[in-house]
């Protein structure tokens, strides 16, 4: 059963670019499926920022869809794109080898070794569209080799050269310009662009072909070495024979353009030729866009020669990672939404880019950080269960746990994902161990089996194993440290035995929660239940003690998992084992 977002809230910016969106569809193409696009290049890992570029237009295309209107969601793979440079970082490519490619399409480069994929768009497609289906998004893919190669944009491409003398006018407004200083923001897709900012030698293919000849608007790639390499030297808008060579190789070809399919529109001028091929309504893009004689809006001018008009476009900002540099698809060794997936839910990660707006930017925590996004989490769907959240917050979290579609799969028992990674930190991998420590969490309602709590109790396990450093890694005491106890004061050895004395009534996650913050408490002559505001501020120095000595008997540190969850994790009898009784 579709579910329906519950906010129109002026906050709520998918709700008001949807608005927008139908608006402009309805004027624009009456009576036909809105769309929206996003274009990905496979060049190298897909990241999280790419992700942005999906998630913008997924979640305006679904509210669309929760109204009753027909949306398609297109994805261009930018897969015909030349071969820039080779990642560093990717398993299975050696650097020589693979640098021999440069310049060819994404599609003619052979994946890396051992990868079950034809060639390396493939590769690299395969990735992101199984964590897209995993996200709930749902989408229209377009590979631009097959559209190239098959013949589809023949008309387009024609028709630009026939214009090319206008193209070449709107471009040439913005090459005296001086060039903006860069900004420290991310463009997630914008490969091709790129490229003639870092001047990779690919003869212009920012604007395509000028000289002598003058100017062109179309790259061949070469029949010979298979590269871009090319300059058009010649052509025949009657005949439409266009002669080129490749100055890689000195290959000279004239072909009968009417009828050739390998080579692409440049840049500047592919963009908007699809957005007036496919009818696009919305497209985001990364806020380099918003300089000017960049390609979005020098596509604006640009799509009016194909009889189109540019699309709606948000410019998005800057996903970071906790603890990571800006990331960039083409140099590899960048979480992908693959890898952020392996730690956090889907719901997680879709609410991340949903309560934003796309000009705001923000971080996905791979470091200790994921514990206060996921408590930030829970505490949200406490309030939407309970009625008390925010109309804008209830639409983001309705965002989050599924589409138009429906919820997506979900956690049974969503237990606290700090306590989930405890245990997997603490029981290394002995399931059994976990679901002891799980079922006692809440004597009343205990866990049955580990797959009531999953998969967020595999997404914290994964974290533990895969993020956490080894020396932050719990491990519990084989034997008690006999020196230490031997050298506590009084007080000290009563503080312990006040936890001793009430571990077997408080031995659960909420009792015990009582019991090691009481402690204190009892010994200074207050009630266990006194709250923060009765009590004098060197209460709070006391517990840090106490917290501090038990870690230091339990786990040999100063600090390690909440207490209440590791004084479970090890068990009564070894707690008391190793704290003296």
């Amino acid at each position: 059963m579709p579910i329906v977002a519950q906010s129109t809230d002026t906050t709520d910016w998918v709700s008001r670019f949807a608005d927008e969106v139908i608006e402009e569809s309805e004027r624009r193409a009456p009576g036909k499926p809105v769309v929206v696009a996003s274009g990905l290049s496979p060049s190298g890992p897909i990241h999280l920022g790419n992700l942005r570029e999906v998630m913008t237009p997924h979640l305006v295309a679904d509210e669309i869809r929760r109204r009753g209107h027909q949306v398609r969601h297109l994805i261009s793979w930018d897969d015909y794109d030349r071969y820039r440079k080779v990642p560093a970082g990717i398993a299975g490519v050696d650097q020589a080898e693979w640098a021999e490619h440069i310049g060819k399409p994404l599609t003619s480069v052979p994946a890396p070794k051992g990868s079950e994929y034809p060639n390396w768009a493939e590769h690299f497609k395969a990735a992101m569209t199984e964590s897209l289906a995993e996200l709930g998004v749902e989408f229209d893919g377009i590979s631009q080799t097959e559209q190239y190669t098959s013949g589809a944009y023949r008309e387009q491409i024609l028709h630009a050269m026939r214009h090319r003398a206008d193209i070449d006018a709107i471009l040439d407004q913005y090459r005296t310009k001086k060039a903006p200083a860069k900004k420290q923001q991310q463009k997630a897709v914008d490969e091709a662009e790129l490229e003639a900012e870092e001047g990779s030698g690919a003869a212009a293919e920012d604007d395509g072909s000028s000289g002598s000849a003058g100017y062109f608007p179309y790259k061949p790639y070469c029949g010979d070495c298979g590269k871009d390499l090319t300059t058009v030297t010649s052509y025949d808008d009657d005949t439409t024979e266009l002669t080129y060579t490749c100055t890689a190789c000195d290959f000279t070809e004239t072909v009968r353009l009417s009828e050739f399919n390998r080579g692409k529109l440049v840049w500047k001028v592919d963009w908007p030729m699809r957005w007036a091929y496919e009818g696009v309504i919305f497209e985001p893009s990364g806020v380099d866009h918003s300089s000017p004689g960049s390609s979005f809006q020098v596509g604006g001018q640009i799509v009016g020669i194909f009889g189109g008009e540019r699309p709606i476009g948000p410019m998005y900002a800057f996903v970071g990672i906790s603890g990571m540099a800006k990331m960039s698809s083409s140099r590899g060794g960048v979480p992908t939404p693959a890898d952020a997936l392996k730690i956090m839910e889907p719901q997680l990660l879709r609410w991340l880019y949903a309560r934003r707006r796309p000009n705001q930017s923000f971080k996905i925590a791979f470091d200790q950080e994921i514990q206060r996004l996921y408590d930030e989490w829970d505490k949200l769907g406490a309030k939407v269960a309970e009625g008390s959240a925010l109309p804008a917050d209830i639409a983001a979290h309705t965002r989050a746990v599924g589409t138009a579609a429906g919820e997506l799969p979900k956690t049974p028992r969503p237990l606290p994902y700090r306590t989930l990674a405890s245990v997997a930190d603490i029981t290394a991998g002995h399931s059994d161990q976990a679901l002891r420590i799980l079922s006692e969490l809440d004597p009343e309602q205990p866990l049955a089996s580990l797959d009531e709590a999953r998969p967020r109790y595999d997404k914290a396990e994964a974290w533990i194993n895969t993020h956490v450093p080894a020396d932050q890694r719990t491990v519990v005491r084989e034997e008690p440290d006999a020196e230490l106890l031997k050298s506590l004061d009084e007080a000290s050895r009563q503080s312990l035995r006040l936890l001793l004395d009430g571990l077997a009534e408080q031995w659960s996650l909420d009792g015990l929660t009582h019991l090691v913050y009481g402690v204190p408490k009892v010994q200074a002559g207050f009630s266990a239940d006194a709250t923060p505001k009765e009590l004098p501020p060197e209460i709070k120095m006391a517990q840090r003690t106490f917290f501090a000595l038990l870690y230091h008997l339990l786990v040999g540190r100063d600090t390690g998992p909440r207490l209440p969850t590791l004084l479970l994790a090890v068990g009564q009898d070894r707690v008391r084992r190793l704290l003296g009784e």
